[in-house]
């Protein structure tokens, strides 16, 4: 019996998008009383990779078709996570020191929440381990659906457009940026920026996730020291 291909148009990946970035924006907004903000972090990405994962079964489209595959070459993905690292590194670096030389945000003191860092401070080794563990699957979670599912999404919605790509990886980084902090502050370009150089670097290295997964789990578990 011959194989059933499914075509998928324009119209179905924007179909797709609104539900999902509806959903997104809407279990981000729920408060789960007396739940550290962690948990709530990783509820909702569970939700959404749930969501995420019904509309690519619907579409006939894997995981592993768009980059949740096993790499080719162990320490060429090693080295490729270090690129991005020390890319991401230098940009913030000198996003940083463009912003206040030019002053172009007010210096207000950052909320407790924003970081990681009041996680681990003060605690012992086996609730440092859980916030750990939680840290990782929600760095490897956000590859999964802010890299891999929108990108893919976003280049469906646009079809044969030149410049697809770009396009799709800049809008997903503000996505990612104003959902950090709902707000035009340095926090929301920031993470806009590791956005940027997350989408092109899964992009660039044949949409496989390993490499973005292992430098996002690096930056973020150096940022709760």
């Amino acid at each position: 019996m011959e194989e059933r291909i499914k075509i998928n148009k324009p119209i179905h990946f924007a179909f797709d998008l609104i539900i999902y970035i509806a959903i997104m924006f809407l279990i981000r907004e729920t408060s789960i009383p007396n739940t550290h903000y962690l948990v709530t972090g990783f509820l909702y990405s569970v939700t959404t990779l749930v969501v995420a994962t019904l509309q690519m079964k619907r579409r006939g489209i894997t995981w592993k078709s768009i980059g949740l595959r096993k790499p080719k070459n162990i320490p060429k993905t090693f080295l490729k996570s270090g690129v991005i690292f020390i890319t991401i590194i230098i940009t913030i670096l000198t996003f940083n020191l463009i912003a206040d030389s030019f002053s172009f945000f007010n210096n207000t003191t950052p909320n407790e929440n924003t970081g990681l860092h009041a996680s681990v401070k003060d605690v012992s080794y086996l609730n440092f381990s859980i916030v750990l563990f939680f840290v990782w699957i929600q760095s490897a979670l956000e590859e999964l659906l802010e890299r891999a599912f929108l990108i893919t999404w976003l280049e469906g919605l646009m079809g044969n457009l030149r410049f697809k790509t770009a396009i799709a990886i800049v809008i997903q980084a503000c996505i990612w940026g104003f959902r950090h902090s709902y707000d035009f502050s340095e926090r929301s370009l920031t993470v806009a920026l590791i956005g940027i150089i997350m989408g092109i670097a899964y992009v660039k290295f044949g949409k496989n996730l390993w490499p973005v997964i292992i430098a996002h789990i690096v930056l973020n578990s150096m940022s709760m020291f």
